[in-house]
């Protein structure tokens, strides 16, 4: 059989780059394969990726060594309207595709183009929307769906097209877990039916995993250092030399001591033999289940009393909603997109006022603080820092919040030394802003904030982007702010996050508050959490596997023993 893909030795270095992104690459992908391509941040990813679908050489300016033959065609001669024919691509944030007013409008642009008769136009677009289960929303604008709505109106227009090959690149990024999950399984349900040849770009390899893909091309540094079946690579252990977590069920395994090879290792929860690996989790009883805290007289850092907010009465975006955050907390924020986790968020930071019910600040009403002394309370961090950045060089950052509070010149150089400490970027104070890394970027926004000297830190999915390795970092980072009295509230679709960073969640559904409990025992409630589109993690599904009468114990039993792996690990 010949292959659909074949990368010959590709290099290829982006114009005003001095060093490649990809270095002698090559492999051959054949009809029908599902294969994912991993690998940690900067590792070449979305410039293979590129490769593959015609934008480098067409759209990217750089230089191109070897040769990528896509059905026949290279992609460095043929026209990429040619590629597109052959391949179809998906990004992560499927609202950059959209271009039609209409759902039926947006899956037809393509075929439009192509100047194809109506009629075969419209039984195009028919075809593809039942293929991906939204026949019934042709009429419906595109920015009134979900994510995982939009996800798959999107991989409908590319269906139209029908090309051999569909690439999706990071098709989980935006989605609440329950969407992610339903748009796997879509893309599971196309390959096996339409027998497509399948490309995966993603870092969230447990929820890829969980259909089955044929192969692993796993990247560092810009070359392919394995590429091999899942169960080679997982047991390799290569996986996690590069930085990139293993499935979460796998994780407890090798905690438990639960010995495996290439050979035997088990593929999904449902393969794990319950009689060889019962003997391994004899400690799990011994995990105590967190209680409610009790915090006495203490007065809350910031509280919701019966909080609602619509923009019309029809259909309130927060209904009622009560909580209390205390110092040293660290709480996951969760909900399906559009829950209302952003509208309470605004809520927190002034941007919006309550319709009904009361917000308090230190236990004084937050509607007599002005947005700035709101602000100097609740340190508000986003998902891209590039959203928050505004100056040149790390020092004047770190400076601005503080300066426009009008403080002394010396309080202010004060703030900052202490707030770079922190941070670790004491070494950078001089530096320009545009020198530093993504993450040490990510790190500058939080230096800013905590210059402010807030009581809450508001996180929007800190560790959006970000592969298992630095996500660590960030995230050990995070935590120990808490050391210090600062509360953590994380708005984040990441479980995984959630998990291993949190000891309450809040959980909204559809603006009502649906949960306000331990983390560990949200994810031992199967009704809340589908309730929430939210959805079990394989640590669960392995218990119930092996029948354990205590699930909610089994998954503290884990966070307990991944909180020593982190204390051993220190240095």
């Amino acid at each position: 059989m010949e292959p659909i893909v074949s990368v010959q030795k590709v290099s290829f270095t982006y114009e005003g780059l001095k060093h490649p992104s990809i270095r002698n690459v090559s492999f051959d992908i054949y009809p029908g394969e599902k294969i994912l391509i991993a690998g940690p941040s900067g590792s070449g990813k979305s410039t293979l990726a590129r490769c593959l679908n015609g934008l480098i050489p067409h759209s990217y300016k750089g230089k191109l060594t070897g040769q990528v033959i896509v059905n026949g065609k290279s992609t460095a001669s043929a026209k990429i309207f040619d590629i597109s024919e052959s391949v179809g691509t998906i990004l992560q944030d499927p609202e950059g595709q959209f271009v039609g007013l209409s759902v039926g409008e947006d899956v037809a642009f393509a075929l439009e183009n192509q100047e194809m008769p109506y009629p075969e136009m419209a039984k195009r677009v028919e075809e593809a929307l039942a293929k991906v289960k939204m026949s019934h929303l042709i009429e419906r604008s595109p920015q009134e769906l979900s994510g995982g709505q939009k996800q798959k109106v999107a991989i409908a227009g590319i269906l139209a097209m029908n090309p051999a090959i569909l690439l999706f690149d990071e098709p989980l990024a935006n989605l609440d877990p329950l969407s992610g999950q339903q748009v796997m399984a879509l893309i599971d349900e196309i390959h096996r039916r339409y027998h497509k040849t399948i490309i995966i770009v993603e870092h969230r390899i447990e929820e890829v995993l969980e259909i089955g893909m044929d192969r692993i091309i796993l990247m560092e540094q810009g070359e392919i250092v394995a590429d091999n079946r899942v169960a080679d690579v997982l047991g390799s252990g290569r996986l996690k030399q590069a930085g990139i977590r293993h499935p979460l069920y796998l994780e407890a395994l090798e905690r438990a001591g639960v010995p495996y090879t290439a050979e035997t290792i088990p593929l999904s929860v449902t393969a794990v033999d319950r009689d060889a690996v019962r003997p391994h989790f004899r400690d799990w009883r011994a995990a105590s289940l967190p209680g409610g805290a009790s915090y006495g007289d203490r007065t809350p850092l910031l509280a919701f009393d019966q909080v609602s907010f619509s923009y019309t009465p029809e259909e309130p975006l927060l209904d009622k909603i009560s909580f209390a955050i205390y110092p040293g907390e660290r709480i996951a924020l969760l909900g399906h997109n559009g829950a209302g986790k952003s509208t309470l968020s605004h809520l927190m930071l002034g941007i919006l006022k309550p319709q009904q019910g009361h917000i308090y600040l230190d236990g004084k009403p937050a509607e007599k603080a002005s947005i700035v002394e709101r602000g100097g309370k609740i340190g508000y961090v986003m998902q891209n820092p590039h959203h928050m950045i505004s100056q040149e060089t790390v020092k004047d950052e770190v400076a601005f919040g503080p300066r426009n509070f009008g403080l002394s010149e010396s309080e202010i150089q004060q703030r900052v030394d202490e707030a770079l400490e922190v941070c670790d970027l004491a070494g950078y104070r001089n530096w320009p802003v545009s020198a530093l890394s993504f993450g040490q970027k990510k790190r500058l926004t939080i230096a800013a904030v905590l210059a402010m000297k807030p009581s809450v830190l508001l996180l929007d999915e800190p560790t959006a982007g970000q592969d298992y390795r630095h996500y660590r970092e960030m995230m050990e980072f995070i935590s120990r702010l808490t050391e210090t009295g600062i509360a953590l509230l994380m708005v984040t679709h990441d479980m995984h996050l959630a998990l291993e960073y949190t000891n309450r969640s809040l959980v909204l559904s559809r603006g009502r508050m649906i949960g306000d409990m331990a983390t560990s025992q949200l994810f031992a409630d199967e009704q809340l959490l589908q309730a929430a589109s939210l959805r079990t993690t394989s640590l669960y599904e392995l218990a119930k596997h092996l029948e354990m009468a205590e699930p909610e114990r089994f998954i503290q039993y884990f966070i307990d023993t991944d909180r020593q792996v982190k204390v051993d690990a220190v240095p």
